[in-house]
């Protein structure tokens, strides 16, 4: 039975969007070339260890933050809070949780000062922070345009073993569930959960975890992936690419790409406005082939099984619990996935 995590007596934390990840890489020389290269992403500023880049339409320090280590892993899932006042917010939130956290005025990165990160209660990184430097928009850089441009980090979609636990505990923080998959049974395969006024800031996937599925960033419209899909094809099996396609779920077109370290990443278009106080839930049935992709084609066993670890607070893989209900792939391909994780 699922055991809830508890609602604080303290307000949760004032969250506006998902606003950075921090991911460690193990050659930052090669992950340079293809998020910079390939995909295009901005260079804010770099040194020997770390990499600090952003989407087209970014005003904050970075989206991205590539960092140098031993391990393939995600440090922080980052999230921008409304003021200063909403650190302290979640400072507090997470210590009635029970949760470790650690504060540090400074920040923890490049261009972000006063911020918390926290252990939260599915074992995810989690980072809340307002102060961040500004840096140039580049909407008007029409010198740096490219054809495949990203324009903004749209959403994360983490691994949990257990999805209604970890659903409860993101309602209580502050988001609203846009859509779901489920079955006649009750059980429940993933959620799709925002801030901001489109489908999701985050998702949540159910299996082995906790682990990151991916993070996604944005184009205008759906020509912009065709050229990244053009542009990759001669290393594309390097990249692992899967897609194109249009997901029914969200009502987005996306493709997936993996980094050269295994880390899943999303380009992603055309979802849709959520910011209504009565924006319905939409729920769909595991059993339905076309909730994953609406041109019918199946969905790869790796995307149920791959992800990448996450890390605690001191830098170490989080361990990793086998979801014990049903899996969403063995509806799919009619095979449950091993227990043991890929990465």
């Amino acid at each position: 039975m699922t055991n809830f995590v508890p609602t604080p007596s303290v307000p949760a934390p004032d969250i506006v969007r998902c606003a950075y990840m921090e991911i460690v890489v193990t050659d930052l020389a090669k992950s340079r070339e293809f998020y910079v290269d390939v995909l295009g992403l901005h260079v804010t500023e770099e040194d020997e260890n770390t990499i600090y880049l952003r989407s087209l339409e970014e005003f904050i320090h970075h989206n991205l933050v590539l960092r140098q280590g031993p391990i393939a892993a995600v440090a922080a899932f980052a999230y921008r809070v409304k003021s200063p006042a909403e650190v302290d917010a979640a400072e507090a939130y997470y210590k009635e949780l029970g949760c470790r956290t650690e504060r540090r005025k400074e920040g923890f990165t490049k261009g972000i000062g006063d911020s918390v990160r926290v252990e939260d209660p599915l074992g995810f990184p989690y980072e809340f922070f307002y102060e961040t430097e500004h840096v140039e928009r580049l909407t008007q850089r029409y010198d740096l345009y490219s054809a495949g441009e990203l324009v903004r980090l749209d959403h994360f979609n983490q691994v949990t073993p257990d999805v209604p636990r970890g659903r409860a505990y993101l309602e209580d923080l502050g988001f609203r569930v846009s859509e779901d998959i489920k079955d006649s049974d009750g059980v429940t395969y993933a959620a799709w959960m925002h801030r901001k006024q489109t489908v999701h800031d985050t998702a949540l996937t159910g299996g082995n975890g906790p682990r990151m599925h991916h993070v996604a960033f944005a184009t205008h419209e759906k020509h912009n992936i065709i050229q990244i899909c053009d542009k990759m094809r001669p290393c594309a099996s390097a990249t692992g690419s899967n897609g194109p396609r249009p997901a029914p779920v969200s009502n987005a077109f996306y493709l997936y790409i993996l980094d050269p370290d295994g880390h899943r990443i999303e380009i992603y278009t055309q979802d849709y406005y959520t910011g209504d106080p009565d924006n319905p839930t939409i729920t769909w049935d595991v059993h339905d082939n076309q909730r994953r992709d609406w041109w019918g084609n199946p969905v790869v066993p790796s995307w149920y099984t791959e992800a990448s670890l996450v890390l605690d607070l001191d830098g170490n893989p989080q361990p990793v619990i086998v979801r014990e209900e049903k899996s969403e792939m063995a509806v799919t391909v009619g095979a449950e996935p091993s227990p043991t994780p890929a990465r």
